[in-house]
């Protein structure tokens, strides 16, 4: 039986989330672009995620796959699309096709949040080595945040920048055991990007994992 952890919507990509989606370490498929919507699925077993895409491009072929992938336990899809209807469509094939609601997922859970003001150079420095977006500049306040499961961290990094759109994306984790963002500017926009992460993330339904 098919199991929907994640079933994630995306409303107008932003364009720094847009560019981070459409990298090719994330989006080894169609890259998806500023303005166009997102839907975001995983499920267990891992390999049930290619029911999921077939379910989804038989009900709506011109819908677009950016990324789909097979971690250990789990399978990842990323559908986009400039219709939103069409990619709606498509959702509910899959949903149908599982017999599953979209509040079946799990509900996101907060692990951590903090921000840090006037980052040091080192600290800077050792971050840029490992980050997959923008450059991390010393002296500014840096946003880290973490939930679990992993990929919600998309709409909440898509949310952020929507809500303080002078602030940098530095990384998105969306894989793994939980999801990171790692954002940075002034502390006024850190704040206003950490509190539209939680918004967002306590209005996600779904089952207590």
């Amino acid at each position: 039986m098919t199991e929907l952890r994640v079933y994630l919507p995306i409303h107008d990509l932003q364009p720094q989330f847009a560019a981070y989606l459409s990298s090719p370490t994330r989006a080894r498929g169609y890259p998806p672009f500023e303005r166009e919507h997102s839907l975001i699925i995983e499920v267990s077993p891992a390999l049930s995620i290619h029911r999921i895409i077939d379910l989804a491009l038989k009900a709506a072929p011109d819908m677009e796959p950016g990324i789909l992938f097979t971690e250990r336990q789990f399978g990842l899809l990323e559908l986009h699309a400039e219709d939103e209807a069409a990619l709606a469509e498509a959702g509910q094939a899959i949903l149908d096709g599982i017999g599953a609601k979209a509040a079946d997922q799990l509900a996101p859970t907060i692990l951590f949040h903090d921000i840090i003001e006037d980052i040091a150079d080192q600290h800077a420095i050792i971050l840029n080595r490992t980050r997959d977006a923008s450059i991390l500049v010393p002296g500014t306040s840096l946003l880290v945040y973490e939930m679990a499961p992993a990929l919600f961290a998309c709409v909440a990094a898509n949310e952020a920048e929507r809500a303080a759109p002078e602030a940098i994306i530095n990384d998105v984790q969306m894989m793994g055991a939980s999801g990171r963002i790692f954002m940075s500017g002034t502390t006024d926009d850190m704040i206003r990007a950490r509190d539209t992460i939680t918004q967002t993330l306590e209005a996600i339904e779904g089952r207590k994992g």
